[in-house]
């Protein structure tokens, strides 16, 4: 069988895949809606069925149901593993209705490009090796479903999930959204952190009597926002919240950091600055709790990623796709995950597009099967 039998059933197929598309962007699926995420799982696990492909759920009571579609289970060869999120961020409504609008070559809504697209695209690739006949290898499809709050409502069950059904696979390619001309094979790491900042309370016209908790937290923050360093730690305090009315001293405030990092030595600078700043009353009187959030793993080069990627390459070049350069990125993926797991992974192997967590979220039509002739020519080829 050759690629580019395949590559003409994906031609073939995309009038019904932008469809497929369509359908699954316009089941809004917030992280913290769970039936919505159910809903979009549900979805592709009915088409999953309809091909007789194996399907397992890690069944959930507060995030949605971690996926693992099969085709192939019994196939003698080494796996591979396809993988892309079902979850969106904003709250439904947000796109209007219905969510998902087609302008051109442009499809816009939540999740075109992130990681729908990148779902749409994995399954396109499947389909297609399946009706030319492909069966030298199992392959897998995972559909994540908490990975925007870093899986912390499954506990990261569904990351561990993920990580056992891609056992012994010869790559894991997770399909968030591609960046022309390379493929990712490191991300920084996130921990979120929460800070709990505790003054005195008065009336403000004896503001000298009080300990304001807003101020205490303002000389926090400021000393937080110092990391901006692009190839290394930074933070963000993007969420504040203190205060009951203006003629009061504020007696309490919370605020969030968001602070990214690229190894665990950087992560351990992060932890103790981190205590530090909590530890350190800036104002006398005031106290501070710090509790974290969420944390993501920081996915470091590792050699067996860039073989993966080189290996890459070379299906690229057999079959007529331009070769790829490695990248980093600063923002977090299931792939960390996996590359801590030891499983060979890239990423970044989905539609291209722009605007992702934003309502102008949109995705490039002709790069859904650029994209699902690059998994499967991976997917046939890899050795």
């Amino acid at each position: 069988m050759s690629c580019e039998k395949i590559f003409a059933e994906i031609d073939a197929l995309a009038e019904e895949y932008l469809s497929v598309w369509v359908d699954a962007c316009n089941i809004e699926s917030p992280t913290d809606c769970k039936a919505g995420v159910d809903a979009v799982g549900e979805y592709f696990t009915n088409r999953a069925a309809a091909r007789g492909w194996q399907v397992d759920v890690c069944r959930q009571t507060v995030s949605g149901d971690c996926v693992c579609i099969t085709m192939n289970p019994d196939a003698p060869g080494a796996p591979v593993s396809l993988s892309g999120h079902m979850d969106t961020v904003h709250p439904v409504g947000s796109f209007g209705t219905p969510a998902v609008r087609v302008e051109g070559d442009k499809i816009y809504g939540p999740g075109v490009l992130d990681c729908k697209g990148g779902i749409v695209a994995a399954f396109l690739a499947m389909d297609a090796l399946c009706r030319c006949g492909f069966d030298k290898r199992p392959v897998h499809l995972l559909l994540q479903s908490d990975e925007e709050n870093s899986s912390i409502n499954s506990g990261k069950e569904t990351v561990r999930f993920m990580a056992e059904k891609s056992r012994g696979c010869v790559a894991f390619l997770n399909c968030e959204g591609a960046k022309k001309g390379s493929l990712t094979v490191g991300r920084k790491g996130i921990i979120r952190y929460e800070f709990s900042v505790m003054g005195k309370a008065a009336h403000s016209s004896n503001c000298y009597d009080g300990v304001s908790a807003i101020c205490e937290a303002a000389l926090k923050i400021l000393e937080l926002e110092k990391w901006k360093d692009r190839e290394g730690i930074t933070c963000n305090c993007g969420v504040i919240s203190g205060g009951t009315v203006a003629n009061t001293v504020p007696e309490s405030c919370v605020f969030q950091a968001d602070i990214r990092y690229k190894t665990l030595d950087q992560l351990s600078e992060v932890e103790n600055k981190a205590r530090a700043v909590a530890e350190t009353s800036f104002l006398e009187g005031t106290t501070c709790e710090l509790r974290v959030k969420s944390q993501r793993l920081a996915m470091e080069k590792t050699e067996a990623n860039l073989a993966l990627l080189d290996k890459i390459n070379a299906i690229y070049a057999r079959n007529g796709f331009p070769t790829v350069a490695m990248a980093e990125r600063p923002g977090g993926s299931d792939a960390a995950d996996m590359t801590a797991y030891g499983l060979p992974t890239v990423d970044s192997m989905g539609v291209s597009g722009k605007n992702i967590h934003t309502v102008n979220e949109y995705a490039e039509i002709p790069s859904l099967t650029e994209a699902a002739k690059r998994l499967a020519a991976i997917v046939h080829d890899i050795e």
